[in-house]
């Protein structure tokens, strides 16, 4: 009798996902608004109810089709067909960026400016009004 798991042990797939989500368990139970034990249960579980399974995929941020289609070999293919060039990516490679990331940066910058001067006239304004109500005094 072999001792590895079995191909569609639907547990072993959530635990994948889950890890490969950089997901602990605990962080999966609040999700699912259960407790870690109910999650250690679950991962180590061939089989899951349709409604828990759907709870679970909800909680992941995966569909139910995903959970149960997960394999190993898919993700490694997925990675090994991504990275080349002895893991390094190649970088006259073009994924189709329809934007400048240093234009995007400047937009965030910019942003950030503006929060920052409201806050700035936000605490200037409440300044004014508390030594206003000091002097009413």
């Amino acid at each position: 009798m072999s001792t590895q798991t079995k191909p569609n042990h639907i547990g072993r797939k959530i635990s994948r996902i889950r890890e490969l989500k950089d997901m602990k368990q605990e962080a999966l139970a609040q999700a699912m608004g259960t407790n870690q034990q109910a999650v250690s249960i679950i991962e180590n579980s061939e089989t899951i109810d349709e409604e828990k399974l759907i709870e679970v995929a909800k909680a992941l941020g995966v569909t139910v089709e995903a959970i149960k289609n997960f394999s190993e070999e898919a993700v490694l293919n997925i990675i090994g067909n991504t990275y080349h060039d002895n893991g390094i990516v190649n970088a006259g490679t073009n994924y189709n960026c329809t934007f400048n990331p240093l234009d995007k940066l400047m937009e965030s910058v910019a942003e950030i400016k503006s929060l920052y001067e409201r806050l700035l006239q936000a605490e200037k304004d409440k300044i004014e009004y508390l030594e206003k109500l000091l002097k009413g005094k």
